[in-house]
């Protein structure tokens, strides 16, 4: 059985999680959903001004320490992509897979700022104008959602090269939403043998929209859940 660590995308918390938590529980795994820090319902101003992309590889870290997790499956929806692809790469061989949930890839020196498209480019510098170091929460997500620390989008990842030695490495992309910014990651991760590529005909919040067929994905009961709902 798997230990799943579930990191969250901008502005959401591990209840984005909610609905497929107890699938993965219910097949057996362990399953670990945070909050980043910054996310936290009672988190300062200060925590969320200071908090950037290291700050929150730092969380997963903490976690894996603190739950002895040896052998970890890293989930990261969104922004959580480049969460993840930052603690793997300083985790020491506690991370056996990467499972990028329509969310970001990261080369060394990326960032989520420059790896998205201008629209969300736009969304970000709107959504901070009111602080200068939060990103308030776009129109129309769930009422949960917090503002995002700024340095977190902006933040260039290091990467060393270990993050290449996680044993796999998979992309979900999901096609059901128009502006996605994902479109030309896919395709190039498509052509990298090292990847195993997924597709879902679902929204971006496909754990909320098909938690089923994203449990099935984490499990590894399907090769492809494109025609699951």
């Amino acid at each position: 059985m798997a230990t799943f660590v579930l990191v969250p995308g901008g502005w959401h918390g591990s209840w984005s999680f909610e609905a497929v938590v107890p699938l993965l529980q219910r097949a057996g795994h362990t399953v670990h959903a945070l909050t980043l820090t910054g996310l936290r319902p009672d988190d300062d101003n200060a925590a969320v001004a200071t908090a950037n992309l290291d700050t929150h590889a730092d969380d997963v870290l903490r976690h894996l320490d603190r739950a002895h997790i040896t052998s970890a499956t890293l989930v990261g929806h969104s922004y959580g992509g480049m969460v993840i692809a930052a603690a793997a790469d300083r985790a020491r061989g506690r991370v056996t897979r990467l499972v990028h949930l329509d969310a970001y890839v990261p080369r060394n020196g990326e960032s989520c700022w420059s790896s998205t498209t201008e629209r969300y480019r736009q969304a970000f510098t709107a959504g901070a104008a009111t602080t200068g170091y939060a990103v308030h929460p776009p129109d129309g997500l769930d009422p949960r959602t917090r503002p995002h620390p700024l340095a977190s989008f902006l933040q260039a990842i290091r990467l060393t090269g270990t993050l290449a030695q996680v044993p796999r490495r998979e992309f979900i992309f999901c096609s059901g939403w128009d502006g996605t910014p994902f479109a030309e990651l896919r395709a190039r991760l498509e052509l990298d043998p090292t990847w195993h590529v997924h597709d879902l005909p679902t929204g971006h919040d496909a754990m909320h929209e098909a938690p089923d067929a994203v449990a099935a994905l984490l499990c590894g009961c399907v090769a492809d859940a494109s025609t699951l709902s």
